[in-house]
């Protein structure tokens, strides 16, 4: 998959590792990218702090093909992400007009302050990321998206770029649970591994009804690699009697 274009998700926002807030964002950005063939390659949770923000920024964006990001773009003090990305770039910060004018339509005059002002702030040159949920736009700068932290605004973005997205082939996958511990299978797996580098295989133990099993993902873009890997796993397992069930 060495041609497929690739992709990051930094998270922003010391709730995050407080614990305090769970993140859902980058399940749902991972399963659609998986839908127009972006393979998300990392993530990364930062702090509310510039200078981990920045370095991290600078990190991934030259490495990956997009790089998302989420939090950090509200009306509070510690919403520094888009201060961060001007820096990152080397840009001037300020006022962006067509997201003051958003804004300034959206808000009543007498809810107008300072703070949500702060929401029309970005990097010069900005490309805004409509907010069909409340208006405040987020923005990308080349290839960093910088997006809401809330789950429902943060979604409603995504949708609103994810057709701009150049992808590629379709990335697929195939499931087969092993009533076997990962131990016993990892020998196999090797093999297969490395007869088909082509695809990306996962090994997951869990406990269940008091038995150890193992599920095994195949994950790549040729269906034909993909099919050949499951069914030797299956055959291996077929040889030595480990109950099996191929998942959805």
């Amino acid at each position: 998959m060495s041609d497929q274009p690739t992709a990051a998700v930094l998270i922003i926002g010391n709730e995050i590792l407080s614990g305090r807030t769970q993140d859902v964002n980058l399940g749902y950005i991972a399963r659609e990218l998986g839908e127009i063939g972006v393979r998300l390659a990392e993530a990364r949770v930062v702090p509310d702090i510039e200078v981990e923000i920045i370095d991290a920024l600078n990190a991934l964006r030259g490495r990956y093909t997009y790089v998302f990001t989420t939090g950090g773009i509200g009306p509070t003090h510690d919403d520094i992400t888009s201060a961060c990305v001007a820096k990152a770039f080397g840009l001037p910060f300020g006022r962006h007009p067509e997201a003051e004018r958003r804004l300034l339509d959206y808000f009543p005059p007498e809810k107008v302050n300072a703070a949500r002002m702060r929401m029309a702030e970005t990097p010069e040159g900005a490309e805004l990321i409509d907010n069909p949920v409340s208006i405040a736009p987020g923005f990308r700068v080349e290839n960093v998206y910088v997006m809401a932290g809330v789950p429902k605004i943060m979604q409603a973005m995504f949708d609103g770029i994810k057709a701009k997205l150049k992808g590629g082939p379709k990335l697929r996958s195939k499931s087969l649970t092993m009533y076997t511990p990962e131990g016993e299978v990892a020998e196999p797996l090797a093999l297969i591994q490395h007869d088909h580098a082509e695809i990306d295989i996962g090994s997951y133990p869990f406990t269940r009804d008091g038995r150890y099993g193992t599920t095994i993902v195949f994950r790549g873009v040729d269906e034909s690699v993909l099919e050949r890997g499951f069914q030797a796993l299956q055959a291996w397992a077929n040889d030595r009697g480990v109950e099996t069930k191929q998942e959805a």
